[in-house]
């Protein structure tokens, strides 16, 4: 379910609350045409990923998966849910996970892959596929790229749920609130995204990520170029122009 305000604040509801929000084949699809849809939409400022019912999202689809027991099969749908995964990633606006309940497997990567994340006390974490015997390699990838690898793998190799303080402190999630609080704390990091240039955040996105998979000589080579790049438009030579005037700046928002 897609709702997008007059600010380009974009929010995305997963509502298979019944089954827990598990991704199925039909959840992995719509998620990947919507974020199609807003890589190609200037108008998309933020994207906020939420969840109906007592659960975030419960992983895959499990009864989905079994009865079509193939590694062809097996290899689409994973391959399918990867390239969904990374989808968030290449968009050229920050996504929000905004975690109101249970994220476990392919939910807690979910979690991991979203730039930014803001949790309600009661949330709960786990990589759990290794109690059905089947080891969470896919979430892994985004687990160990957001937490210290020790409590990554920990997390891998038993199963264990972590609480929303726990994940926080490990680095999974920005913030924890109150649940009654976590509607208000997520609009406040919507609006102070979108009080910044779209082009600027874009820019920072995209060199964010790819400077992360580089050596330090590479990543600060391609974080040079992207500042040049970035300080030759028009957003940012008005934003020191307004610093240097001491005035505010006068962003056209786009």
């Amino acid at each position: 379910m897609r709702h997008q305000d007059a600010r380009g604040a974009v929010t995305l509801t997963l509502n298979r609350g019944h089954a827990f929000n598990a991704l199925s084949e039909a959840m992995l699809a719509a998620l990947q045409h919507e974020f199609d849809a807003i890589s190609n939409d200037e108008s998309v400022r933020v994207v906020v990923l939420a969840a109906e019912g007592k659960a975030f999202c419960a992983g895959h689809d499990l009864k989905e998966m079994r009865a079509e027991p193939s590694l062809d099969y097996y290899e689409r749908l994973f391959s399918r849910c990867s390239e969904m995964m990374l989808s968030i990633q290449r968009l050229p606006v920050p996504v929000i996970a905004r975690v109101q309940g249970v994220a476990t497997a392919a939910g807690c990567q979910l979690v991991a892959m979203c730039d930014l994340a803001i949790a309600a006390s009661t949330a709960k974490f786990a990589v759990s596929g290794v109690n059905l015997g089947l080891f969470c390699s896919a979430p892994g990838v985004a687990l160990s790229r957001n937490v210290l690898r020790k409590a990554a793998f920990e997390m891998l190799v038993t199963g264990e749920f972590i609480s929303a303080e726990e994940a926080k402190a490990r680095g999974l999630i920005n913030r924890v609130v109150e649940p009654e609080h976590l509607e208000a704390e997520v609009e406040n990091l919507v609006a102070a995204i979108i009080a910044k240039p779209r082009v600027a955040v874009a820019m920072g996105k995209e060199l964010f990520y790819r400077q992360i998979e580089l050596g330090i000589t590479s990543a600060y080579e391609a974080a040079a170029q992207t500042m040049a790049c970035n300080m030759m438009d028009e957003a940012a030579l008005e934003g020191v122009q307004a610093f240097i005037e001491k005035r505010p700046p006068g962003w056209k928002q786009r």
